[in-house]
């Protein structure tokens, strides 16, 4: 046999790592699963992310939405709060807007072949390979960032196209059992085959894999220079009335990032490196506060309490939030909405903006115990 060459390494290949995946795959309460709903939700929510994160969510999604009727049907906010913390919020809309398609198009059933799964929100060239092949038995490749590591060593390719990729890996398919197949070399690059320090000694593919044969497993593929990413503070006012308390929220826009969800208000401002005072906060945070207040036209007691800060982490962005409790005299009518804790409880929320509201309920309970009910007025 010739090493490299995937029509004659395509039958070794499947018999190694279905075998080893037989023997010992992970469990996992997606795995086995015969309805194509739940393999989507599964796929969707794995896609950047990890399965130790995942599980969790998987479990209690399907309680909350058990088919892709209950998904269709539900409102908006309800899926995002089911999905926060999870990251990625758009994953969750396109599983939203997807079912409402599918109810309303496609007669209730979840195409059944990869090229017709493209046709919905979201759903690209893998999760079509992965649902298709996993749920109908669809003989198509399912090509993430695990595979395109392991077929980027088995073939010693150094910077391969995705087109390629997907070229290889439509040969290897095992026609018997894509699903199991996709799978295995997924779990594969997961478990064994990993970015940084895989088993090779360990690997049932050890004598099939070229990048091995010449050295070079480390610096397959080859690593991309990442640009860097930008940085932002954003000043936060925490605005609060007592008696029980409640706290002032915007709803996001519903397009860009954090689509839809509910935070306080806040203003963006570009990090150039310099300008910060004490502890670190933007020297015109006051300033930016103080427009704030105006702009939701903001009757304050007392002098803004600054919060810890908290930083968050995007795909495409860095932000630093420099959050500070503001208590007020009453709501303003028609200006934002005047939650309770309980009534936040019901409403998606960035996990970023879930970190501020924690910080300025213990300020406020360590200030006047309880829920506000008694909370002193403030000179």
């Amino acid at each position: 046999m010739k090493i490299g060459d995937p029509d004659k390494l395509a039958p070794e290949l499947r018999r190694l790592l279905l075998r080893a995946y037989d023997t010992g795959k992970r469990e996992l309460p997606w795995r086995g699963e015969a309805d194509p709903y739940r393999v989507w939700v599964s796929e969707v929510m794995l896609q950047q992310t990890r399965v130790e994160t995942v599980i969790p969510y998987y479990e209690e999604w399907v309680k909350r939405f058990p088919d892709l009727e209950s998904l269709a049907v539900a409102e908006e906010e309800e899926v995002l709060r089911a999905w926060q913390g999870l990251g990625y919020y758009s994953r969750a809309r396109n599983l939203w807007n997807g079912a409402k398609v599918v109810r309303e198009k496609l007669g209730g059933d979840l195409p059944g072949t990869a090229s017709e799964l493209r046709g919905l929100p979201g759903v690209g060239e893998y999760t079509a390979g992965a649902v298709a092949s996993i749920a109908y038995g669809e003989v198509v490749p399912a090509v993430d960032g695990n595979v395109r590591r392991v077929l980027s060593r088995l073939f010693d390719l150094p910077d391969p196209r995705a087109g390629e990729l997907r070229g290889i890996a439509s040969t290897l398919v095992d026609p018997a059992r894509p699903g199991d197949f996709n799978q295995a070399l997924m779990e594969f690059g997961a478990t064994v085959c990993t970015p940084r320090s895989p088993a090779c000694g360990e690997c049932p593919l050890e004598g099939v894999c070229q990048a091995l044969l010449v050295g070079t497993v480390s610096e397959r593929p080859v690593k991309k220079v990442r640009k860097p990413v930008p940085e932002v503070d954003v000043v936060v006012m925490v605005a609060v009335v007592d008696a029980p308390f409640r706290f002032l929220l915007r709803k996001r826009p519903q397009e860009g990032l954090l689509a839809g969800m509910w935070e306080f208000p806040g203003v963006e401002v570009p990090w150039k490196g310099g300008g910060r005072g004490d502890a670190g906060l933007p020297s015109d945070a006051g300033q930016h506060l103080l427009e704030l207040e105006t702009e939701w036209g903001l009757k304050v007691r007392g002098r803004p309490i600054p919060l810890s800060g908290v930083a968050h982490a995007f795909t495409h962005l860095k932000a630093r939030y420099w959050s500070f409790l503001v208590e007020v005299e009453a709501p303003v009518k028609g200006s934002g909405l005047w939650a309770t804790l309980k009534e936040i409880e019901a409403r998606p929320m960035p996990v970023a903006q879930g970190k501020i509201l924690k910080a300025a309920v213990e300020v406020l309970r360590g200030r006047w115990g309880g829920e506000g009910k008694e909370a002193p007025t403030r000179s």
